[in-house]
């Protein structure tokens, strides 16, 4: 990718069977309501849904013929056939039990041990989601950049803020300089300051908090190569990014909502960013992971009397 303004999100290729339901959650929320109803229809009951024709599955919705092809193709499909191989391919995997239907939300009266259940399988779904829409070639890249940046800015508020700050860390044990901007306004300040050759990273959910889009955009401005994390591949956030990681979000409900479920893929794409970067510069981040194991172990070392 280039500092070129990017179209609307779009796959190179047809998602796998497997990761059309974590497709159909990461990008409903962007879509119009009748483009929902046949997403929801198709995630919801994809045996079904794979035996209707592009007319049947139009009547069943509500909608139109155009708009299950424009669905089809949004969730990455060449048309609505391909979109019907795939849903076939997922009804496949729920009935051998590799892909288990989808739990209830969560309610006010559950018993703790239900909640704990419940929450378990939101998050591992959660995270096979991420790993399944995760583009392995932008993480690549967004990897190259960050090992050899002269400095790397995080921008995030909220429960992204605390994922940045964790990524800042991480950053910061192997040698590099990093540093997490929860203040708008200090972000904006110090995005003044990046030039090529530094890497500045948003971490949103939404693709749309004006907080972490603006140092962005002024890190784009500056020539910084920019990475954007966020849970809308279409979200506006991306116009400022030269890579975009996708992440998923576990089912939204009263008692979570997105911005606390969202925590468990951005952590994920954070630590694959932090490995492959770790990979990449092992022969300094070793030693310096090691002098700061080193320098923790003394100062938990008991004191001579």
């Amino acid at each position: 990718m280039t500092h070129d303004l990017k179209e609307s999100f779009s796959a190179d290729s047809p998602p796998a069977p497997a990761a059309l339901a974590a497709k159909v959650r990461t990008l409903a929320p962007s879509m119009t309501r009748s483009m929902q109803r046949v997403a929801e229809a198709v995630a919801g009951d994809p045996a079904g849904c794979a035996a209707l024709t592009v007319t049947g599955l139009a009547e069943l919705t509500g909608t139109s013929e155009a708009t299950v092809v424009r669905t089809a193709r949004l969730l990455g499909y060449p048309g609505y056939r391909d979109l019907r191989l795939a849903l076939a391919g997922l009804a496949a995997h729920q009935q051998s039990g590799r892909a288990p239907s989808v739990t209830a939300d969560i309610a006010v009266d559950d018993p703790i041990a239900d909640v704990v259940a419940k929450l378990a399988y939101d998050e591992q779904q959660t995270l096979a989601d991420t790993a399944a829409g995760l583009d392995t070639v932008q993480l690549g890249a967004a990897v190259a950049a960050a090992a050899t940046a002269r400095r790397i800015d995080i921008y995030g508020v909220g429960a992204s803020s605390l994922v940045g700050q964790d990524l800042a860390q991480k950053l910061a044990r192997i040698g590099l300089i990093a540093h997490s901007h929860t203040d708008p306004h200090l972000a904006v300040t110090n995005a003044v300051q990046l030039r090529s050759g530094d890497v500045a990273i948003a971490i949103t959910h939404s693709g749309s908090t004006v907080d972490v889009m603006e140092p962005l955009r002024v890190a784009f401005d500056r020539g910084a190569t920019t990475i954007a994390i966020t849970g809308r591949p279409d979200g506006p956030v991306t116009q400022y990014a030269d890579h975009v990681l996708t992440t998923s979000t576990a089912r939204e409900s009263e008692l979570r909502p997105a911005a606390m479920s969202s925590r468990t893929s951005q952590l994920l794409v954070v630590d694959c960013l932090f490995i492959g970067v770790a990979q990449r510069t092992y022969e300094t981040a070793a030693p310096a992971l090691a002098a700061s194991y080193e320098a923790l172990a003394h100062r938990h070392a008991p004191r001579p009397r």
